[in-house]
């Protein structure tokens, strides 16, 4: 065990030190003053030996220089007077004929850190800049950044910064980089170094001289260079090629972040540049170094974020391996996530169902997320494999199953009959407080459809006095509320022995609190409890959409090749894209698409108005024009639970207050419209999802397909330029709703007209009936190509009409785009 201190070994050493026998015998002298050393570093206060150690250090022997320099450079502050006896010292060796004294004196001269001594440091660092010797003025450089270091507040000389910048030219790569990052350091006020076309492509062109650590400094400094015209961008971009595929990950991770900011306005290129750098990641992620693999990791799903399908060929590179760490695996399992699809989805759940049954749990636990993620998109298969694991009967495999299941069914409602079966009897292996809380919200949720519900419940509320988690009392409150206004007369008993225990026996005052808050509720009256605790749910008949929309890469490059990657959570598969700015500006020259022009536009709308029907005054949305640019954007995202609680919200002030008061009180907007738009609902949802995306139209949740009523949400951000050059940015969301009642009036009349029930005034209903729906005859024949309308609500808020109409326009155009490329 080192020892911290001891007189008798420093007076021992100041006697060896002194001793005449000692200092001639060469060896004797450097063991000695390795002794001092050995002393140093075991924590012994030597500081007393330093006039000793600087009479040691006029000696030829170069080791025992090195060895006393240590010394000098650790007690220096300490000893600042004497340390004025070394300068002449290391003066001297400055001008040694070796060169290696040479670098020693002068990297140790800067290295004593102290104020006092600058002005003797000046003249040997200058001459040291102009030295023969490449590793003299590689130390020679980095002393001038020492030197400002110590001294922030003075004033730089201009004639060391042109000399420095004269040293860019160097013929030794290392004095080139040691150059930038002094200059870097001595103008970081004024910028840094400054990076002109000179200097950019005397860089490029000396890149492959430098080592990895000197090439990935040299690519950091030149992400501040823009390129004058679009062939000196393409110029460096082939500079450039060679290293986006470097057999070292640094270097390759510095190419990559310097090709995207340069190629941020051409993302075509940036998409190519991704697809080369695919080699070199899935190489690095193989690297025996765990910390490298887990980088790329992190990168990749960087990457995935705009290019989905970029590793989907080598999914199977990311199985995880035995001997991985668990934080590998559990990153592994987040990059498999994103790579699944209908091909190799049963391969990677049989995967992921091996690692639930891990000898780490965290590893288990994550792994069962991962299925619950992709269980989203897959509820069948994910549920029959989440239910077998409860059969396992093990504590922590149960806790996750039930957490998993509980945000199952949170964004898939159709799963909850499958997961109420699955309940019964698991309370019982159930021993952490976040599984219990999981079980109690299923319970309180769907405690109508599980029988032993009430059984269960009752087993929580007889161990609730030795019940620790906070967050379990809680959830069992409220459980057991939402289960008494189901199921009153099971419940009714517990619900009394359960308040009465919170309110008179808890010291916990949250748990008090709340206990109180539903007796005096009750005491409203069931009828305001049930308006309170049984708020309205999703629609079972609607799936979240889990193909997220491709980001823009521009959303993520300023974090590549920095730490933000590594300290980022699980991406979760809700809505998340946020693609770039799309600037919508309707006048006859421009073009959403190849297909999607503002003439059509024009000749759609007069179609639709004259075949629609509005609910509103909405004729003027059509046919108006927007006089300023349209841009729509997806950013902020808006998760699928923030819509639905805000789309909830405006519905249920629209239906108490009415749309008129309600526009005038609140910045708020209210719009139905009607459009027909042939065989639009007949389109599969990844069409549709597509299609919207392409203009930033986000589509949240669909009905499945031949599924009536169908329906589609989606929510844009607008922002339009007012008058005066400010912008004005709103939130869309709207619902696209087609019931199929002209479909079911169609076949009605043409049924009766078959059997020939149609007589007197019936006939005459029936051929009104036929000649609106476009009968004739005896056949059904739809007018406008079998044409079905499509009811459009749209929320606004903050009020914008013009945005509003612009909006509408693009909708519309999108809808009719679909509807003609089906037909």
């Amino acid at each position: 065990m080192p020892y911290l201190g001891s007189e008798d070994t420093v007076r021992e050493l100041r006697r060896s030190l002194s001793n005449p026998n000692v200092q001639s015998d060469q060896l004797r002298y450097r063991n000695t003053i390795l002794k001092v050393i050995r002393a140093m570093s075991q924590g012994v206060d030597v500081s007393g030996l330093f006039s000793e150690m600087v009479k040691a250090c006029a000696t030829v022997d170069i080791v025992q220089k090195k060895l006393v320099y240590v010394f000098l450079c650790s007690y220096a502050t300490l000893n600042p007077e004497l340390s004025l006896l070394v300068i002449n010292t290391l003066r001297k060796d400055c001008q040694d004929p070796n060169p290696m004294v040479r670098s020693l004196a002068l990297r140790n001269m800067t290295n004593l850190r102290l104020t006092s001594l600058v002005e003797y440091v000046e003249q040997p660092l200058t001459a040291g800049l102009r030295d023969r010797a490449a590793c003299v003025r590689r130390v020679a450089v980095l002393g001038w950044a020492k030197l400002h270091n110590l001294q922030p507040n003075s004033e730089i000389d201009a004639a060391v910064v042109n000399e420095l910048y004269t040293l860019l030219r160097d013929p030794d790569p290392v004095v080139m980089v040691n150059c930038l990052r002094a200059l870097e350091e001595i103008l970081k006020e004024e910028g840094g170094v400054a990076i002109n076309k000179p200097i950019t492509h005397h860089l490029l062109n000396r890149l492959k001289e430098s080592d990895v650590w000197g090439q990935c400094e040299v690519l950091k400094i030149l992400q501040r260079y823009r390129p004058q015209s679009e062939d000196e961008l393409f110029d460096i971009l082939s500079l450039l090629d060679a290293s986006l595929v470097s057999p070292h990950p640094p270097v390759m991770a510095a190419t990559l972040s310097l090709f995207l900011g340069l190629c941020s306005g051409l993302p075509a290129v940036s998409l190519a540049a991704l697809e080369r750098v695919r080699g070199p990641l899935l190489a690095a992620c193989g690297s025996v170094s765990r910390e490298m693999r887990f980088t790329a990791l992190c990168h990749i799903q960087l990457l995935l974020r705009s290019i989905p399908g970029l590793m989907g060929a080598h999914y199977k590179r990311f199985f995880c391996g035995y001997a991985e760490p668990a934080y590998i695996k559990q990153r592994k399992m987040q990059v498999l996530v994103e790579l699944v699809n209908d091909e190799n989805v049963a391969m990677l759940l049989d995967e992921l169902k091996g690692y639930c049954t891990d000898v780490n749990t965290d590893t288990a636990q994550a792994a069962i997320s991962a299925i619950g993620r992709i269980g989203r998109s897959y509820s069948d298969r994910c549920l029959e494999i989440l239910t077998g694991l409860l059969g396992l009967k093990q504590e922590h495999i149960t806790s996750a199953v039930v957490q998993t299941m509980r945000d199952l069914v949170w964004v898939c409602p159709q799963c909850s009959d499958t997961v109420c079966v699955a309940l019964e009897g698991c309370e019982e292996t159930l021993q952490d407080s976040q599984g219990r809380q999981a079980l109690l919200w299923l319970l309180a949720v769907y405690g109508e459809r599980i029988s032993s519900a009430p059984y269960t419940l009752e087993v929580f509320i007889d161990g609730v006095r030795s019940e620790a988690s906070l967050g379990v009392k809680m959830e069992l409150l409220t459980t057991t509320m939402r289960l008494f206004l189901c199921r009153p007369a099971e419940t009714q008993d517990m619900l009394g022995r359960l308040l009465h225990y919170c309110i008179e026996e808890e010291t916990d005052m949250c748990v008090r609190d709340q206990a109180l808050l539903y007796y005096r509720l009750l005491h409203c009256g069931i009828e305001e409890t049930q308006k309170v605790l049984q708020g309205r749910r999703s629609d079972p008949s609607l799936g979240v959409l889990i193909g997220r929309p491709a980001e823009s890469i521009s959303q993520w490059a300023c974090s590549f090749n920095t730490l933000k990657p590594l300290r980022q959570s699980t991406i979760e598969s809700a809505s998340r894209g946020s693609p770039e700015h799309v600037t919508f500006d309707p006048k006859p020259n421009t073009d959403l698409s190849n297909t999607l022009n503002c003439s059509q536009i024009e000749k759609l709308h007069s179609v639709s108005d004259s075949t629609s029907e509005c609910t509103d005054s909405s004729a003027d949305v059509l046919t108006s024009s927007v006089a300023a640019p349209l841009s729509l954007s997806l950013t902020p995202a808006l998760s699928p639970e923030e819509f639905e609680r805000l789309w909830l919200q405006q519905q249920v002030l629209h239906v108490e207050q009415g749309a008129e008061k309600l526009e005038k009180e609140e910045d708020y907007v209210f719009l139905v419209e009607r459009i027909r738009c042939p065989v639009i609902v007949h389109c599969s949802p990844q069409s549709l999802q597509a299609a919207m995306q392409l203009v930033n139209i986000q589509t949240l949740a669909f009905t499945p397909l031949h599924t009536l009523p169908w329906r589609v949400y989606l929510y844009t951000h607008t922002q339009h330029a007012q008058c005066g050059g400010a912008s004005h940015s709103t939130l869309i969301v709207g619902e696209l709703l087609y019931t199929g009642e002209a479909n079911q009036r169609v076949v009605v009349v043409k049924k009766c007209m078959d059997n020939g029930n149609v007589e007197g005034r019936q006939e005459e209903q029936v051929e009104e009936e036929a000649t609106a729906t476009g009968l004739s005859g005896r056949g059904s024949v739809r007018r406008y190509g079998e044409e079905e309308e499509v009811k459009v609500t749209l929320k606004q808020q903050p009020r914008d009409s013009k945005a509003l109409k612009g909006f509408l326009s693009i909708l519309t155009t999108v809808l009719h785009t679909l509807s003609s490329e089906r037909t």
